[in-house]
């Protein structure tokens, strides 16, 4: 209703898709502001020059979008009142973000660009946040979880340093100074036993921390079993068992909530559409005609209007509906719409009517596949026979040839299937527009490798044109590659594992938001604190992309020996993928010790912040999200064909996920609320009589 209300009377206001963009613009900012992440490499020892927009221009950007963000707010605020304006801490929040941006924006051009911290850059991820309603429910949900799961914190903390104390008095050090290795390495103090033993429940660093220890005698290897034993397959296993119960819990709160505001919300359209009718004194009915016109002024999108409009004209004949009918139609907001194919062309001959049966088998689709695998192992084969020989000295032509014939192949499968199905039918599957394309891609490519080298030759020269003929063979045989995808859909695990993931890219939105702040204000905070700090010596500046050796020796297994230089902070780029490899927790204990050494042991707390963030609560909350989506998935498809698995994406929304849990509010609790919704003015009489409702 607001959103029918701003689109009649506020034409000058964003709408969400635009308001989406201006975000995404806002949030890019940071790669091309100062320091710029426009460059080829973030390696600091090949100094390429960075590209750098002149002092205004992406500030212009800025203040427009702000602009922009302050006519949403202006909007929002106008919409729902002073009054609850001042109880909306989101609004209030979003206000003073808009504030802070804007003065900063005023320091930044008035120190001409030269500023070294723009407060702004780590309040932007807010106008993420405040524009998604799912977003703010997932954090809320986020937060409720945190006091939930932090005991189990708590005993992981408490695991870690009792074992440190333990591991401390184990690899004391010693008179003899070869059997301080491990105290040495591991053990010296306390800010490195912790450190060594908390990237060991990462098992980052095993076992390389208990080897010097392990290489005197065979029993310490028992105190670092016992550790990951107890740490690593017990606790941080239970920690993800708690996230996904609580979480799923919250969640499910979450999704109930939703359910009882949009039974709400329909319930309220039926009692304001139901004054209109005037013949029916015993019972509430909403005249299909008045449903059909309110529906035809909606601005949703045209799947979901035409499905409800279908819904709705099934009771025309009856030309009323009643609550629970009413209700009914709006459940097609929880479906996606399945694309219908059509009807297979006619033919007269009774010989063309045979091939179409024939064309339009499965077992035509089943034959490709196979064809499709045999394409794949020979060109497995000959790269395996041609792995030791340069580019040179391969023999393209019988890889070419083979392809060719695999490729015709491909090319008479299409045309059957278009005789069979005709255009309109066979661009109505996905895995047809999948093959055609790549096939006419290949056929081009063939064409282009035959014009340009004239098979047959018997020495192959060097470069002809654009691209060489290694060039166009490796090109082709990716997309052959690519090509074999086309066997997901007519396997049903590996059907219901894609469908997954593809439910998970379009439910799961919300959490990659709220990821994407999380990465965002790490960035921010890196570039802050750790902007610079690591510089290659001198005598390495020189180095080029080739391998080049120097005078300068480094401790083996270090950030400097490991070759890690373009993982930094540099820039905002070069941040964020310094942020994925440690969430990944590779090595991760390179970066730390990097950085602690360069600048503070207290830089260790960046990073396992950091690491608490995203290894630990993200990642499996992840985690327990798949496992919720394939449950679901699987519980509903253990049953069905190959060729259902696909329809069970009509109806796998989050709403649906947790349908089985979900409890219906009840008529009387809907009219309660009613009475006591502070924005909606119903005026009440019997509840079988005509009622007159105003909306104020």
């Amino acid at each position: 209703m607001a959103q029918c209300y701003i689109n009649q009377h506020f034409l000058i206001c964003p709408s969400p898709r635009i308001l989406g963009t201006i975000i995404a613009v806002v949030l890019l900012l940071a790669f091309v502001e100062r320091p710029s992440s426009v460059s080829i490499s973030s390696d600091p020892r090949h100094q390429s020059s960075r590209w750098e927009p002149p002092c205004g221009a992406p500030e212009s950007v800025e203040m427009l979008c702000l602009i922009i963000f302050c006519l949403d707010l202006a909007v929002k605020s106008y919409l729902i009142g002073w009054e609850e304006f001042r109880k909306s801490k989101w609004l209030i929040s979003y206000t003073v973000v808009i504030c802070i941006s804007v003065v900063d924006w005023m320091l930044s051009v008035s120190m001409e660009c030269d500023e070294k911290l723009r407060v702004r850059r780590l309040v932007r991820p807010f106008f993420l946040l405040q524009n998604s309603s799912l977003m703010k429910k997932t954090l809320k949900c986020i937060k409720r979880t945190l006091p939930e799961i932090a005991s189990v914190i708590l005993l992981l903390a408490l695991h870690l340093c009792l074992f440190t104390m333990v591991g401390m008095l184990l690899f004391a050090k010693n008179a003899d100074q070869k059997k301080n290795g491990e105290w040495e390495l591991h053990f010296k103090n306390l800010t490195t036993s912790l450190t060594s033993l908390l990237v060991l429940l990462t098992t980052a660093n095993n076992p390389d921390v208990m080897i010097p220890a392990y290489s005197l005698n065979r029993c310490y290897a028992i105190f670092f079993i016992i550790f990951s034993i107890i740490g690593t397959y017990c606790l941080m296993n239970l920690l993800t068992a708690i996230i996904y119960n609580q979480f799923r819990g919250y969640l499910l709160m979450s999704v109930q909530t939703s359910i009882i505001r949009r039974r709400l919300g329909i319930r309220a359209a039926f009692h304001v559409l139901s004054c209109h009718n005037s013949q029916t004194e015993a019972q509430e009915l909403v005249r299909v005609d008045a449903v059909l016109q309110v529906m035809s002024r909606v601005n949703m999108k045209r799947f979901y209007k035409s499905a409800i409009t279908v819904a709705s004209q099934q009771f025309a004949e009856q030309g009323y509906m009643d609550r629970q009918q009413f209700r009914k139609i709006f459940d097609e907001l929880d479906k996606d719409c399945i694309k219908e194919h059509p009807p297979l062309p006619q033919y007269t001959s009774a010989t063309l009517q045979k091939l179409q049966v024939v064309f339009s088998h499965y077992y035509l689709t089943v034959l490709g596949n196979l064809v499709a695998l045999a394409n794949v192992l020979c060109i497995c084969t000959i790269l395996v026979l041609n792995s030791e020989k340069s580019t040179e000295e391969r023999d393209n032509y019988i890889l070419e040839v083979i392809n060719l014939c695999f490729i015709l192949f491909y090319l008479s499968e299409m045309s059957v299937k278009i005789f069979a199905f005709g255009w309109r039918g066979y661009l109505s599957y996905r895995s047809n527009i999948f093959d055609g394309f790549l096939t006419v891609v290949l056929l081009i490519l063939q064409i282009a490798i035959f014009i340009t080298y004239r098979l047959p030759y018997s020495q192959e020269p060097s470069s002809r044109g654009v691209m060489s003929l290694w060039e166009m063979v490796r090109l082709v045989n990716m997309l052959i590659v690519f090509r074999f995808l086309r066997i997901i859909p007519d396997i049903k695990l590996m059907a219901l594992v894609a469908s997954t993931l593809l439910d998970l890219v379009k439910n799961l939105r919300a959490f990659a938001g709220i990821l994407v702040v999380v990465y965002y204000v790490f960035a921010v905070f890196g570039i802050w604190l750790f902007e610079g700090a690591i510089k290659p010596p001198p005598q390495m500046s020189v180095f080029s992309l080739d391998n080049t050796t120097s005078n300068f020796s480094t401790v083996c297994g270090t950030y400097e020996q490991l070759g890690y230089w373009p993982n930094n902070f540099d820039d905002f780029a070069a941040a964020i993928i310094l942020l994925y490899d440690v969430m990944i927790v590779n090595n991760w204990q390179a970066f730390m010790e990097a950085y602690s050494r360069y600048t503070s042991e207290w830089s260790k707390v960046y990073f396992v912040c950091w690491w608490l963030t995203s290894s630990v609560m993200w990642v499996n909350l992840f985690v327990a999200l798949i496992l919720e989506n394939f449950i679901y998935k699987w519980d509903r498809s253990h049953s069905c064909s190959v060729t259902d698995v696909e329809k069970i994406r009509y109806e796998t929304s989050v709403q649906f996920m947790f349908k089985e849990q979900i409890q219906e509010p009840t008529e009387e609790e809907l009219v309660c609320q009613l009475h006591q919704h502070p924005h909606l003015h119903l005026e009440w009489r019997h509840e079988h009589q005509n009622i007159r409702s105003s909306l104020h």
